[in-house]
Order: C-alpha cells, then sequence, then structure tokens
C-alpha cells in the first residue's frame, strides 16, 4: 500500500479542550479517538457520561481478565507452560517452577522474554550464568540454550516475538540513556557456579521449539561447555527498580512513552511507581481511549493498581481493539485529584497490531465477571 500523508482535519466543535488531558470541561469525561495508538492523528471528544457506562456487552469483543496466579501446575519445561494468548507475532504464556529444569531449552522460532513474577534462582546459558529474581526481564535472543535453576518456587511471564527480534525503543530527543541507561543491561558471567554446571556429569538433553513443536537432542555431556565468548549479541537482565520512568507534572502521557522492548508487530511497555500529575487541570488517572488499531494487554505484577477495582498481583486483563476502555468507576473519582502523590504499581503492558487469540490456559482462569466491573460508571 503506498504511503501518504494523514487526511489533514482541523477542527473543532463545540465545548472542549485546547490541551489534550487537561483543562477539560465542566462535568465532561474526554475520550481519545486516535490512529497508530498513540503516535497517529487523534480526536479528543467530549462526553457528559463516561463512555464506559455501559449495562451489558455481549460478544467477543468484550473485556476479559485471568487470574494467572491460579495456574498451579509446575512444569518442568517451558514449553508445556499453556498458552495464554497468541497470534503470529507473538505468544503469551505463563510458566510455574518449582524445580530446577531437567532439559535446556532452546527456542528456534525466536526471541524470548522471561518477566519473572516470582521467585529467584539462577539461569545458566551458553553465555554463562546469571541470577535471577522477582522483577527482572532476562531477554534470551533466539537459538540460546538455557536452563533455569530455581532457589524459591518461581513463576514467568513468556513473551515470545514469534520468527523476528526484540529491540530498544527510539527514545527520540530523550537520548539513549533515558529511563534506564545501557549499563543497566546485566549479562551473564562465566564464574565459578557456572564453570561448575559444565562439569556435572551425565546425559544432557535439549528441547529446541520450532514452528510449535519440540524436538529433543541428547547429549553425553552438558553442551553448555563454551570457554568464552564476545561480541554484540547475548542475553540480558534488566530489573523493573531500575527503570526511571518519564514524567509530567501537567500532562498525563500515554502508555507508549514506557516502551521497554519493541518487536516487529508488538510492543512490551512497563508502568513503575510515578509521581502523579500535580497541574489543578491535567487528568491524574488514564484517559478513556478506542482501542482501534491495537490489543491490549496488561499484567499486574505488584503493588495497589490505582485505574482498576478488584485486580490483584498475578491477574491479567485482555481489551480487545474495537471498543472504548478507560479506568473504573472508584478510579474515575480521582480524576483531577489524587489521595497520595505517588503511584504504586509495577505492570508489564504488551500491545499487539494483530489480534490476539486466548489460549487454554487463560481461558481456565478467566473471570467471566470483569466485563461488568464498569458498570455504573
Amino acid at each position: 500500500m503506498a504511503k501518504g500523508d494523514w487526511i489533514p482535519v482541523r477542527a473543532a466543535q463545540g465545548a472542549h479542550s485546547r490541551q489534550a488531558h487537561a483543562d477539560l470541561p465542566e462535568g465532561a469525561y474526554e475520550r481519545e479517538m486516535s490512529k497508530e495508538g498513540f503516535f497517529g492523528p487523534a480526536a479528543f471528544l467530549y462526553h457528559k457520561r463516561p463512555p464506559t457506562g455501559w449495562t451489558s456487552f455481549e460478544g467477543p469483543l468484550r473485556p476479559r481478565a485471568f487470574d494467572l496466579a491460579r495456574l498451579n501446575a509446575a512444569e518442568p519445561s517451558p514449553w508445556a507452560a499453556g498458552a495464554v494468548l497468541r497470534n503470529g507475532a507473538t505468544d503469551i504464556r505463563f510458566w510455574k517452577l518449582a524445580e530446577a529444569m531437567p532439559a535446556l531449552a532452546r527456542n528456534a522460532d525466536g526471541d524470548q522474554l522471561l518477566f519473572v513474577h516470582q521467585g529467584e534462582g539462577d539461569l545458566y546459558c551458553d553465555f554463562g550464568r546469571i541470577g535471577y529474581r522477582a522483577g527482572d526481564y532476562l531477554y534470551l535472543p533466539r537459538g540460546t540454550m538455557w536452563r533455569l535453576a530455581p532457589s524459591q518456587p518461581t513463576a514467568i511471564l513468556m513473551i515470545e516475538a514469534v520468527n523476528t527480534h526484540y529491540k530498544l525503543p527510539d527514545r527520540g530527543i530523550l537520548g539513549p540513556h533515558a529511563q534506564f541507561d545501557p549499563a543497566m543491561l546485566d549479562t551473564p558471567v562465566m564464574d565459578e557456579a557456572f564453570r561448575a554446571h559444565q562439569d556435572e556429569a551425565g546425559e544432557f538433553r535439549v528441547e529446541i521449539k520450532k514452528r510449535g513443536q519440540v524436538s529433543t537432542v541428547t547429549y553425553p555431556y552438558n553442551p553448555l561447555d563454551a570457554v568464552g565468548w564476545h561480541g554484540e549479541l547475548a542475553p540480558v537482565r534488566l530489573n523493573v527498580a531500575d527503570i526511571r520512568p518519564v514524567v509530567s507534572h501537567r500532562y498525563h502521557l500515554p502508555p507508549s512513552v514506557h516502551s521497554t522492548f519493541v518487536s516487529d508487530r508488538f510492543v512490551v511497555c512497563t508502568f513503575t511507581p510515578r509521581p502523579f500529575e500535580t497541574d489543578p487541570g491535567a487528568l491524574k488517572i488514564p484517559f478513556f481511549h478506542n482501542n482501534d488499531d491495537y490489543d491490549e494487554v496488561l499484567f499486574y505484577h505488584a503493588g495497589d493498581f490505582f485505574s482498576r477495582d478488584h485486580i490483584e498481583a498475578g491477574m491479567m486483563t485482555f481489551h480487545p481493539s474495537g471498543f472504548t476502555h478507560g479506568p473504573h468507576p472508584k478510579a474515575l473519582k480521582n480524576m483531577l485529584s489524587q489521595p497520595k502523590p505517588a503511584t504504586d504499581e509495577y505492570a508489564v503492558m504488551i500491545d499487539t497490531r494483530d489480534p490476539l487469540d486466548v489460549g487454554e490456559a487463560a481461558a481456565s482462569v478467566e473471570n467471566p465477571a470483569y466485563v461488568d466491573s464498569w458498570k455504573g460508571a
């Protein structure tokens, strides 16, 4: 399709704000309708009532919520973890591991991102050993052989970039050191613990996933036997506590500003504690917006999730593209004034350009009442 300029509209009608997300007409609720997430042209409409004040919502487009913490089975292999959400560009799974993996894993389908929701331990891979703890992102380039050895029971959100890669977002005029300095990206080390792991005797299996199928290769020794490496490609670790969010005291920034990793057809964002906006006219909660180009997924890791009611750590919400969504009625009460100075939440957001299908694991722990939580808004 030929590229061209967006249709040039510059217009306004009725009671409206000149500045998005601030100084709303008295008693009005703002709704953003935009193209390409928050990067294309947008319209801001001002409603008498919250746009989510439905009395019923039927059909496959309804917002959904899943309590992934209720997935109790610990699987020895990441490839045995049940599917949560997936499409042709990404595969999202929730995996619990109680003891060291009996085999190595290798993803031949794409780069893998492991978000550690609970637990701690060590990751052994081609490049050495790296410890992990709750709140860590572990990035594994496609083809890496790896194995987790938990010292505490571990729960992981796995986000695969199917047949492609992860990159860091373009930070534009903020510069490459904003949000987190590349120096914060830790790489594995070849230390004594890694060399001891190399020397373990016996057969070692490598479970390789390709096109969704698993092949098993058996070695009479540990294939993680590299004695050194160098280059520009390696697994990295980043903890959410090391992310310094971009904030504005006069303007509620869109969630895209919190992008942490990007792929070809989706983006991974991280919400971390930040000060609330202090300007009297600025919105202090997420604004109502249309999900017209991206499916939106939010995994709640820790803290007090101020825009959602009855949401606890380990839950995931899924808002397909095509309808308006926004804060729950409880959060709306604090639209222009918050009782505390800052947010207290850690969450992982995944926005996908292509529609997601609900996997069997998520369907088994769905909260069917979630769609009704906006009633009365």
